[in-house]
C-alpha cells in the first residue's frame, strides 16, 4: 500500500496526473490536484513524470 501526498506550493494545477493516473487516484480540488483515492496507487510512477512542479511524493505505507 503507498500514500500518495500533494504539496499544494509546488502543484501547478496543470492536471496532468489526473490525466495519466490508471487508477484515477487524482482529482482536482480549488484548482490543485487532490489524491483523494491516494489507496488506489500502484507506484506505477506516471504522475511522478509528468508533474512539472515535482509536487508529487509516493511512499510505501
Amino acid at each position: 500500500m503507498y500514500m500518495v501526498v500533494v504539496d499544494n506550493d509546488k502543484c501547478t494545477g496543470c492536471e496532468e496526473c489526473v490525466n495519466v493516473c490508471p487508477n484515477e487516484c487524482f482529482q482536482m480540488k480549488d484548482d490543485k490536484s487532490d489524491p483523494y483515492q491516494g489507496a488506489e496507487c500502484v507506484f506505477c510512477e506516471s504522475c511522478l513524470g509528468v508533474c512539472p512542479g515535482d509536487a508529487i511524493t509516493i511512499t510505501e505505507m
